[in-house]
């Protein structure tokens, strides 16, 4: 077990929630329209993001940042997840997976040199997935080879979140040829973005997710130092990743919480200023059910959300938890963000209005950081496991 995460004091925490909560209303959420139009966070805005400390957000002190405990993260990203997700997507994967990987992994002297860059607003992407590797790790074809002073990786990484902004990525990789138990064939490594061999494709076009790009991330012959595996031993990637995932997936369910209650927000507006037969709609009994079905439902994910990361910050394993916070709210945002169209009537399915754009981009949560059918199996087989020792 590990040590309890004390986080920032909770007076501050607050106050810092609330003035984050305004920030959120009053300047991200009027730009959305312009992030779709570039297809790209104004960099006036990730200034903002930087000198508000939100890529600092889970950095211990010491390097740094705030050193957020895994309540307030994550309660951090429910408030930012009001907006559209290509703000949360701009700063989660530094605060998130990448600094966990730092945290969790790196050596002292890989902590000390990346962990104040990333703080800093110093883009990282994390480089797992593979054209033919998503969720079987041990079809992973990018290999990391050992030469007399260092490594050479060679593969291809795909949809990888941010790459064409990223100064630096963790790169997953075979240190094995043959795949070993528990994935001790996989190892992590640091990449500078700039190293030569390193590419990057064409941003993808997408169903939804304007403004956050993904893109293939090529290696041709790329010479790294010894340095640059992380934690300075091989086959430790895989127990990495999934540490990692675990901040990843607890980010994605509070993502998916707080953009549900603003499709909820839009519906419940446009239900009151909608009128049908005389009436606002809001009036339809109908209309009320579908309304409560999406509140209830929301309670119910930002309870869990409660209790997966208090878990978290007593120390407890949360891999099972942290799973099912994810699926049940990223299924809970699809279903929520249908209602919202539903209730905008021929309105929801045109692009003047805002439900079409949270149909589209909610779709993603129920796939990346684990689709839902890959994290049910993960649930079910620790369950199982957990019957079987204790039979």
């Amino acid at each position: 077990m590990t040590t309890p995460a004390a986080g920032m004091d909770a007076g501050s925490f607050e106050q810092f929630l609330e003035q984050l909560q305004r920030y959120v209303r009053e300047r991200l959420v009027p730009a959305e329209r312009e992030v779709i139009a570039a297809d790209a966070v104004p960099q006036a805005i990730r200034d903002e993001l930087r000198e508000m400390g939100l890529f600092a957000l889970s950095t211990p002190e010491e390097f740094g940042g705030a050193g957020m405990n895994a309540a307030q993260y994550v309660r951090t990203i429910h408030c930012i997840s009001y907006a559209m997700p290509a703000y949360r997507a701009a700063i989660s994967i530094n605060t998130g997976m990448v600094c966990s990987a730092f945290k969790n992994g790196g050596t002292a002297e890989q902590k000390a040199e990346w962990l104040p860059r990333l703080a800093n607003g110093e883009i990282a992407c994390f480089a797992l997935t593979e054209p033919g590797s998503g969720s079987d790790s041990a079809a992973m074809q990018t290999m990391a080879v050992k030469t007399d002073n260092g490594w050479v990786l060679n593969g291809t990484k795909r949809y990888i979140t941010n790459a064409p902004y990223a100064r630096v990525a963790i790169v997953m990789a075979r240190t094995a040829k043959e795949t070993l138990p528990k994935n001790a064939h996989v190892s992590a490594f640091i990449v500078p973005m700039g190293t030569p061999g390193v590419a990057v494709g064409k941003p993808d076009k997408k169903m939804g997710m304007a403004g956050s790009q993904i893109a293939d991330v090529i290696l041709e012959d790329v010479h790294l130092p010894d340095a640059a595996l992380l934690g300075g031993t091989t086959g430790t990637g895989f127990a990495l990743a999934m540490r990692s995932l675990d901040t990843g997936r607890m980010s994605i369910g509070a993502a998916a919480t707080g953009y549900a209650r603003r499709a909820l927000d839009s519906a419940l507006r446009y239900a009151t200023e909608r009128k049908a037969f005389g009436e606002p709609i809001a009036n339809f009994q109908l209309i009320q059910q579908m309304l409560a079905e999406s509140e209830i439902e929301i309670y119910a994910a930002e309870a869990m959300m409660a209790d997966v990361t208090a878990r978290a910050d007593a120390g407890e394993n949360v891999l099972r938890r942290a799973a099912a916070f994810k699926v049940f709210a990223s299924e809970m945002c699809g279903r929520v963000v249908d209602r919202c169209v539903q209730i905008h009537g021929g309105a929801g399915y045109l692009a003047e209005y805002d439900a079409e754009r949270f149909f589209r981009d909610a779709r993603i949560f129920r796939i990346y950081e684990g689709t839902t059918q890959i994290l049910q199996l993960q649930i079910a087989k620790h369950m199982l496991r957990e019957f079987a020792a204790s039979a």
